[in-house]
């Protein structure tokens, strides 16, 4: 492993990379790194049965996806709010006519906020509905697999293909100063104390041979890490 300002970055075989993301995993849940943003690189990072091309490439679109905007959190459609828009609109002239400036004025600004609200809702779903295709078929052949949030960034990409297996580099960033201290510090302490890391494995695969660059998984009992 290498360590530079960049990150912790691994290069080596597809189950290098595996136990790379298992080293740093744990070392996060070591420091207390327990929320919804460690749930989420948890779920991204390589697994030892999953394929780069598809089961990492699937997770990173649906990671990058565009996310709902407010219109769409408040479970309205487009239509929904240019209706109460123009509804927002009479309520203002009628207000106008009642004398009550303040008032009209008031839904004025609802019947704009609702207007870019369901702007903001129909751009979201016209960009969902091709930035799958246009990730997967384009971006991941130009750029790396990537996964971004406020405790992780990460990238991996396949290299070169040398004798019989792939070579994969994957590098990893702990945005948190302080987190990332303590992480490299436990790194270390791994180094020192595990002889074999045994990497996690699915109880059931189908088709080991179908997995870029893993051996064959090893017995339930054998899943976990070990020490001297």
């Amino acid at each position: 492993m290498e360590e530079s300002i960049s990150g912790f970055k691994q290069r080596g075989s597809w189950g290098d990379i595996v136990e790379h993301g298992e080293r740093i995993t744990r070392a996060l849940r070591d420091a207390g790194a327990d929320s919804e943003a460690f749930e989420e690189w948890d779920e991204w990072r390589p697994k030892s049965h999953e394929r780069l091309s598809e089961d990492v490439n699937a997770k990173t679109a649906e990671q990058a996806a565009v996310g709902e905007g407010e219109g769409e959190k408040a479970g309205k459609e487009p239509d929904e709010d240019l209706q109460t828009a123009g509804e927002k609109i009479s309520e203002s002239y009628e207000k106008v006519g009642e004398g009550d400036n303040e008032a009209a004025l008031e839904s004025w600004q609802d019947s704009i906020n609702h207007v870019a609200r369901a702007a903001d809702s129909a751009g979201r779903k016209a960009l969902r509905a091709v930035e799958g295709t246009v990730y997967r078929k384009v971006m991941t052949q130009l750029a790396p697999y990537y996964f971004d949030n406020e405790l992780v960034s990460a990238n991996v990409q396949k290299t070169t293909r040398g004798e019989g297996e792939d070579t994969f580099i994957f590098e990893v960033n702990v945005n948190d100063d302080r987190l990332k201290e303590v992480v490299s510090r436990r790194l270390g302490e791994y180094e020192n104390e595990i002889d074999r890391w045994h990497i996690d494995t699915e109880k059931q695969t189908e088709t080991v041979e179908a997995v870029e660059g893993v051996d064959p998984p090893r017995s339930e009992n054998d899943s976990k890490s070990t020490t001297n």
